[in-house]
């Protein structure tokens, strides 16, 4: 594999993935020590009420620990990198928001923003804090319970028929976290963003670097399949084998925080 020691004094244009979110104590769905998973598809969230009921119960659980999760030293480096405009942009694959908690400006939420939620039915946007006060008074003590929480913020509870689930204030229709679910489609407006971002990398000799992404799906890897097709510099750091290694100039194994630490004090 080619070495390119240059790459870090150019800009970047960052994707990062679950792998930057472990040291907030929000785990990785498919990093070397993450447990098998099967997270619910959208076509199982719109299939049944009972479905719905599952999901809510299961996620109250989890923003209840989700939320108070802070930012990490691999958000801040970013942030501080953005700041001193060696950043040409950052889109994420996580759903957390800790990017722009650490003062990130100008992200691109590829799978959504957990803290949002979206009616099905009339699409009106509101916020899960007002959701997750109005689900505490219809589920006293329900948020207490104790559960592994997942990147998404599901958790494994298996009883949850006795859940209450809020509807939606304006319509009273289905309400649905604004993340995209395994199963659904990235908004093509938010799509053609990212991939003007990646045009705008080869304009100017940028780098693309991925930080703790396996590349798993697609909705990532396109972005670096396009990168290295127009001869963008590819770097991947990230634990383990993925997808992109094959497409990648520069391939560190290792954690995101202990590598941007070693660049900055190397640079």
């Amino acid at each position: 594999m080619t070495s390119f020691p240059d790459w870090t004094g150019r800009r970047w244009l960052v994707l990062t993935g679950a792998g930057v979110s472990t040291d907030s104590g929000i785990p990785d769905y498919r990093g070397p020590d993450a447990p098998p998973r099967s997270p619910m598809t959208y076509q199982e969230f719109i299939a049944s009420e009972r479905a719905r009921q599952r999901y809510w119960a299961r996620a109250h659980v989890g923003w209840s620990h989700m939320r108070e999760a802070e930012p990490n030293a691999t958000h801040l480096d970013l942030a501080r990198r953005q700041r001193e405009g060696q950043l040409l942009g950052l889109i994420t694959q996580n759903v957390d928001g800790l990017h722009e908690k650490a003062g990130h400006r100008d992200v691109i939420d590829l799978h959504g923003r957990i803290d949002r939620v979206i009616c099905l039915d009339c699409g009106e946007l509101t916020s899960r804090r007002r959701l997750h006060h109005r689900l505490v008074a219809l589920n006293p003590g329900w948020e207490d319970r104790e559960a592994e929480v997942a990147p998404d913020g599901d958790v494994l509870i298996d009883d949850t028929e006795d859940f209450v689930v809020a509807p939606c204030e304006n319509c009273g229709g289905r309400l649905k976290p604004d993340v995209v679910f395994f199963g659904e489609t990235v908004p093509k407006p938010r799509v053609a963003r990212c991939f003007d971002l990646v045009e705008q990398a080869r304009q100017e000799d940028a780098a693309f670097v991925v930080i703790g992404s396996s590349l798993q799906v697609m909705s990532g890897l396109r972005f670096v399949r396009r990168a290295a097709k127009d001869g963008t510099t590819v770097v991947i750091i990230n634990r383990g084998t993925t997808r992109g290694d094959d497409l990648a100039d520069v391939k560190i194994d290792g954690g995101a925080a202990e590598t941007l630490a070693a660049l900055a004090l190397a640079s």
